[in-house]
């Protein structure tokens, strides 16, 4: 634990180094130029404030770059460095300090994108609860949550968040699960229901019964997942490195050959200046900032800026199910009741048992009996096994709420030719192991959900798609097939999402897109995690973007910008070191003296610049969507 604390906070000197040398290189650099041109008697003193710089940060980031020409690690913060010796050969300190400002300034903000994971995991873990009230005999003491053992009462007081997984032997009442399941529901407890460590409890005590350690809840294994999420998210290299791969050679190459061949050594210092890469080092950036404040303009918020270069390129986008691609508010449609039973009565049954239920389902089953002012009454023995279904005695009957699959464990798999035909959210209502009813929901497609997944591979190369979710297989590819998707993998813990988006990103890049904290793992291990509306802080720390407005259309925007942003900064680069190659090349021929190179380059970064800034504009095509299609 020692030494994991102690790396974070070298990594914290190492983001500070570099925030404090860009500090810096902008007091000198301002310093220098208001000694120069506004205050005439001060001139004679205008070069020292670059001469701080360059002495002090200059020399740290050549040290850190010298490292990586010895490991051969080639890109345009290399050149960069290289650049920064040749202005202090030249005497260009004001063009050195500069360069100093670009290098330091990209990587603060790099390393400010880096450290979104990190404290993601402060957070959590910040609320995770360290002490216990745990109840013996007659007495309560308050202990540490890694001193609890599978067995002991624990007592849980009013808006306190759970310590362990367990199961309520005393007290009635409600808990916040939101966080764990990224449903918005509150979920009534009684004896027997079971809770989950890291929901909150409501306005009642509860007392129970621990069934797991703490460091094996659920609170802690998700916050398990999510470290191992981090420490699996491959490692993406930003386009100006991509681009400086292979300009930085180039540059050292011609200045060497004009050196050997000319024998002047002003000829390579030439060269090494107009090859300065700033098209690189300052066009990318402006064209990723300028389109993080367009995002911003339409409802997308950026928390890593490689999002915007890399959404565009994948080729496999994943869905969670509810909430994303649904709107995530089941409702109940269809009763069919069976054995001359009375459909009030039986929804007076279910909708009593169902206050206890986690499900998304029970919801609408309450709602439906809030609608038809059924009274409901007390529900005793309370269990949900998962996957099982819901089982209780309410009224002097034993009901037990499950799917037809299950029908067979109560010798009843002959009933399941009565139940309707189709696939669907439903559930199957049995009274005193007789067939009750078949209640039939719908969780509704979002308007425009068949029009995004049916547009995705013509329109932006996407050549698979697939949903990733929690809920029951019948329900997932219901709704599969009604939007049109194939590839289905349901009852999927956040683990079991994170292994499958893992496997996909070893083939293709990976766009996920998920709205629970469940979510927030499978977020961290795609190449772009996508969160999609503002239910849980959770996934927006985990998420590259957050969609602030529920709609896929604005995910359709969202590719648009990453697509025009990436093709603006191509020309940018591309377009700007083309010119300065060529520029090289003339220097090396003898024709482009140092100082006029370095106001070529100068005129090349403008264009570069301008250019790049068009990514602040509007375009005339911001979704290429089809109107939306209903069901």
């Amino acid at each position: 634990m020692n030494s994991n604390v102690q790396k974070k906070d070298n990594k914290a000197n190492i983001i500070g180094i570099e925030g404090y040398i860009a500090i810096l290189a902008i007091i000198a650099i301002t310093a220098h130029l208001i000694f120069r041109f506004l205050i005439p008697e001060l001139q004679a003193f205008s070069q020292y404030p670059l001469y701080i710089t360059l002495g002090i940060g200059g020399s740290i980031l050549v040290f850190d770059l010298l490292r990586k020409l010895v490991s051969f690690e080639f890109g345009s913060d290399l050149l960069a460095g290289m650049s920064i010796v040749t202005s202090i050969i030249l005497g260009e300190y004001l063009a050195g300090s500069l360069v100093v400002l670009m290098l330091s300034g990209g990587e603060t903000l790099e390393n400010y994108a880096i450290r979104t994971a990190s404290r993601m995991l402060q957070v959590l873990a910040k609320r995770a609860p360290t002490t216990a009230h745990r109840k013996k005999d007659d007495l309560i003491e308050d202990i540490s949550v890694d001193k609890i053992t599978v067995g002991d009462s624990i007592l849980i007081f009013p808006h306190e968040i759970c310590p362990v997984d367990g199961e309520v032997i005393i007290g009635n009442g409600v808990m916040d699960e939101s966080y764990l399941t990224g449903e918005p529901f509150l979920i009534e407890k009684a004896p027997g229901t079971g809770v989950l460590s890291g929901s909150i409890n409501g306005n009642t005590s509860l007392t129970i019964k621990a069934t797991k350690l703490a460091q094996d809840s659920r609170y802690a294994k998700i916050m398990q997942v999510m470290s191992e999420s981090q420490q699996k998210r491959p490692h993406m290299r930003r386009l100006a490195d991509q681009l400086g791969a292979w300009y930085t050679p180039i540059a050292v190459i011609i200045a060497i050959l004009a050196w050997m061949f000319s024998g002047e050594a002003v000829r390579f210092l030439a060269v090494l200046v107009i090859a300065t890469p700033c098209p690189l080092l300052i066009a990318i950036p402006v064209a990723i900032i300028g389109s993080i404040s367009f995002c911003a303009r339409r409802g997308i918020l950026i928390k890593n800026p490689i999002v915007l270069e890399q959404f565009d390129q994948c080729k496999t986008m994943l869905f969670d199910k509810t909430g994303t691609l649904t709107y995530g508010k089941p409702t109940l449609t269809e009763q069919t009741v069976y054995n001359r039973n009375d459909p009030l009565e039986i929804l007076k049954l279910v909708a009593s048992m169902e206050r206890y239920s986690k499900h998304p389902l029970a919801s609408a089953i309450l709602e439906k009996a809030e609608e038809d002012k059924i009274k409901l009454v007390d529900a005793k023995h309370i269990s949900e096994p998962q996957g099982a279904g819901l089982k209780g005695t309410v009224d002097g009957h034993e009901v037990y709420i499950t799917s037809r699959k299950h029908l067979d464990k109560f010798g009843l798999e002959k009933d399941a030719v009565l139940l309707p035909q189709g696939m669907g959210l439903e559930c199957v209502i049995l009274v005193d192991n007789q067939l009750a009813a078949h209640y039939r929901f719908r969780d509704s497609p979002r308007a425009d959900s068949i029009s995004f997944v049916q547009h995705l591979q013509p329109k932006h190369g996407i050549s698979k798609v697939m949903i990733i979710s929690g809920d029951r297989e019948e329900e997932v590819r219901y709704l599969a097939n009604s939007v049109g998707i194939k590839e289905v993998y349901a009852s999927k813990s956040p683990e079991e999402k994170v292994d499958i988006v893992v496997k996909e990103t070893k083939i293709h890049k990976t766009a996920y897109l998920g709205d629970g904290i469940n979510d927030a793992p499978a977020l961290m291990a795609a190449t772009v995690g996508i969160a999609f509306g503002q239910n849980s802080d959770i996934t927006a720390e985990a998420a590259g973007a957050v969609i602030m407005d529920s709609t896929l259309e604005k995910v359709d925007e969202f590719l648009h910008i990453s697509k025009r942003m990436r093709t603006i900064a191509l020309q940018s680069a591309v377009g700007g070191m083309t010119l300065s190659i060529i520029g090289m090349i003339i220097a090396a021929f003898g024709f482009l003296p140092p100082v006029a190179g370095a106001i070529t380059q100068e005129v090349i970064d403008v264009v570069a610049i301008m250019n790049s800034l068009r990514t602040i504009w509007k375009p005339k095509i911001m979704s290429d969507m089809p109107k939306s299609q209903k069901l």
